[in-house]
């Protein structure tokens, strides 16, 4: 069984991605090639942004964005601090500090209403994730930011193809920023990202800095990245793009299965009325969950953990100083959250075996406790 089965999904769409990449190596401009432009385009449009900017990944993304807003040494970065670490480490990249500030249990997202407690004179944004495919509480956060004058960066690596309350995720703040990462929800064969914004500058900005800060050839108007989207890339996502809908229709349909396999059991994910998760990742809560995981490992089935380990207790960040304790709520999700296989050609035969392996699985733990 695969964790995500990006090989049955390449045999479905396979004539088409074969003919896309064959027509950027016939064209031999693999850099901010045709399909790099025509990519930019239908994601800005499918989400309604007037500005695409695609990227070398969903790290770059972050980074663009908040090169763009000129955070640097000495401002602060509000955010979770249960996340992949490129969204703390791309803040302290620039020299700024992250500040951390602890989930809401239910949606593993930046609990907004702990926001404004944390906002100092030196706050410059505020970076929500939208963890697993669930957006933060966008509405919450940007009234805040408002008040407060701050933009808002929303972290939509795991959400692209989400909405909140009918509005895109990816265009529900100042900036968003996404990761075509083969795992995605919508993957490319590498690494690969975009931002999206409404704001011209922010977009001139973030097209000029993705490309060593070049207004023109040879005309540097700012310190930039190399942080190019490969062509190659591009074509693979215009075809994923093709399949995406139907995709997204059979993951809601999958975590919709999951969810009544699975509810008196574990704690399954719940999804805010009124908005839509891709399920970059279905996730559950057991006590044991060594013992879960090896279990459902001994009957062939695979299952991942993120993150088993919360960012302010990394070590790259025991600078600033935090403690076990200090986010209550991210540690124990840290401590219990456990992935299942999620990928649309997941068939009901598969989840059948993979939810009467959790359910004893933790039938057996509760036998010992």
């Amino acid at each position: 069984m695969e964790f995500v089965d990006l090989k049955t999904q390449y045999a479905k769409i396979k004539h088409d991605v074969d003919a896309r990449i064959q027509a950027v190596l016939e064209s031999a401009q693999f850099i901010l090639g045709p399909a790099v432009t025509e990519l930019e385009e239908k994601l800005a449009s499918r989400i309604g942004a007037r500005y695409c900017i695609s990227c070398a990944s969903g790290t770059d993304a972050l980074l663009l964005a908040m090169m763009a807003l000129n955070i640097g040494p000495h401002d602060e970065v509000i955010t979770s601090p249960f996340t992949f670490i490129a969204t703390g480490e791309m803040i302290a990249l620039l020299g700024a500090k992250p500040v951390f500030v602890d989930i809401d249990p239910v949606s593993y997202n930046l609990d907004a209403s702990l926001i404004e407690a944390a906002i100092t004179s030196r706050t410059r944004a505020i970076m929500p994730v939208s963890l697993y495919g669930q957006t933060a509480d966008m509405d919450a956060i940007n009234a805040i930011a408002q008040r407060h004058h701050l933009p808002v960066i929303e972290d939509a690596a795991q959400s692209f193809g989400g909405t909140y309350q009918g509005r895109h995720s990816g265009n529900l703040s100042t900036i968003g920023c996404t990761s075509f990462f083969p795992s995605k929800p919508l993957g490319c064969y590498g690494d690969g990202g975009a931002c999206f914004t409404n704001d011209e500058s922010l977009a001139i900005a973030m097209r000029e800095l993705r490309n060593h800060g070049q207004e023109r050839r040879y005309h540097h108007t700012r310190i930039g990245i190399n942080g190019r989207m490969d062509t190659m890339q591009a074509a693979v996502v215009l075809a994923k793009l093709e399949v995406f809908d139907d995709e997204l229709r059979a993951r809601g349909e999958i975590a919709a299965e999951y969810t009544r396999l699975l509810k008196d059991i574990v704690q399954t994910p719940t999804v805010r009325p009124g908005d839509y998760s891709p399920f970059a990742q279905y996730t559950i809560e057991v006590e044991d969950r060594d013992a879960v995981a090896a279990a459902l490992a001994e009957q062939g089935i695979p299952t991942a953990i993120h993150y088993p380990v919360p960012l302010h207790l990394q070590p790259a960040f025991a600078p600033l100083g935090l403690k076990a304790g200090d986010f209550p709520h991210s540690e124990t999700a840290a401590r219990r959250v456990i992935s299942l296989p999620m990928h649309p050609y997941l068939t009901h035969q598969d989840q059948a075996r993979v939810a009467n392996a959790v359910r004893a699985a933790v039938a057996q733990h509760a036998v010992r406790t």
